[in-house]
């Protein structure tokens, strides 16, 4: 039998633990870069072999990455860490870096990976830069819609009235549930081609109207008040449905969380 290929995380936060718990479900090793010993005892304690890097550079990643590992990358850009130890990864066996629909800019409509990127945005224009340090090693990019999950998303900002809707809420949002992120993120390091870009999306993009008047009946809260688009922070003021098909077909990772339906009723499960 064959040894089960190691999984380092380089940024172990909400999707890398949640992509780290189907590795070690599967028996792999585990590792994970941290910036804090706090940080570094609570992956310890779910069975991730942590390492605390206040700050990454070539020479951490490389006295933590073992020869033929897996590498998912899942922290933000800086502008610096991702050129820096990008060549540091020569010896893995597969890379996949989790950007962010953010560089297609102010694009509507469907959005799939044909649609141009737009660098004019600092957010997008840092994420590009991070996801063409990785490709020129080979590494492939997930680029992800809003990320949600239990104790994450609009139904926490909803339960708390911290939430405002963005005009009259018929722009169209796209989301994907971490957990269905960490599989196509794993299917991604198994079977992607190496350098390949995917969009990360469920498969039923909705208004955002019709996605709160969900929730809120479910939640037992009232309608958030709206604002202009203009005034919220850039993440609310798209409408866009981003198109997954590409990864989910090429990956062959079939979504537990197709749609805002099932995937918030599972962060509203007793847990």
């Amino acid at each position: 039998m064959e040894t089960p290929v190691p999984l380092v995380v380089l940024g172990c936060g909400f999707t890398g633990v949640e992509a780290a718990r189907f590795a070690l479900g599967d028996g792999r090793r585990v590792l994970a870069s941290t910036r804090t010993p706090a940080r570094a005892v609570e992956l310890a304690a779910l069975g991730i072999e942590a390492r605390v890097a206040p700050r990454l550079d070539a020479a951490a990643v490389t006295a933590l990455v073992p020869v033929g590992a897996d590498v998912l990358i899942t922290f933000p850009p800086d502008g610096i860490t991702d050129a820096a130890i990008a060549g540091a990864l020569g010896v893995a066996r597969a890379i996949v870096y989790i950007s962010s629909t953010a560089v297609y800019g102010d694009a509507s409509g469907s959005i799939d990976e044909s649609v141009p990127v737009d660098p004019a945005a600092p957010r997008a224009a840092a994420r590009l830069a991070a996801e063409e340090a990785y490709r020129a090693h080979g590494g492939l990019i997930l680029r992800a819609a809003a990320i949600y999950g239990p104790g994450r998303g609009l139904h926490v900002r909803l339960a708390r009235g911290e939430h405002r809707l963005a005009g009259d809420g018929r722009a169209v949002v796209s989301r994907i549930h971490v957990t269905d992120l960490a599989r196509l993120a794993l299917g991604a390091l198994d079977r992607g081609p190496r350098g390949a870009v995917f969009n990360a999306a469920d498969a039923t993009p909705a208004p955002q109207i019709e996605v709160i008047t969900w929730l809120v009946s479910r939640l037992g809260v009232p309608m958030p008040p709206s604002a202009e688009a203009e005034s919220l922070h850039e993440t609310l003021r798209h409408d866009r449905a981003i198109d997954s098909a590409r990864a989910r077909r090429v990956l062959g990772v079939e979504l537990l969380y197709p749609s805002y339906v099932e995937g918030f009723e599972a962060c509203l499960e007793p847990r």
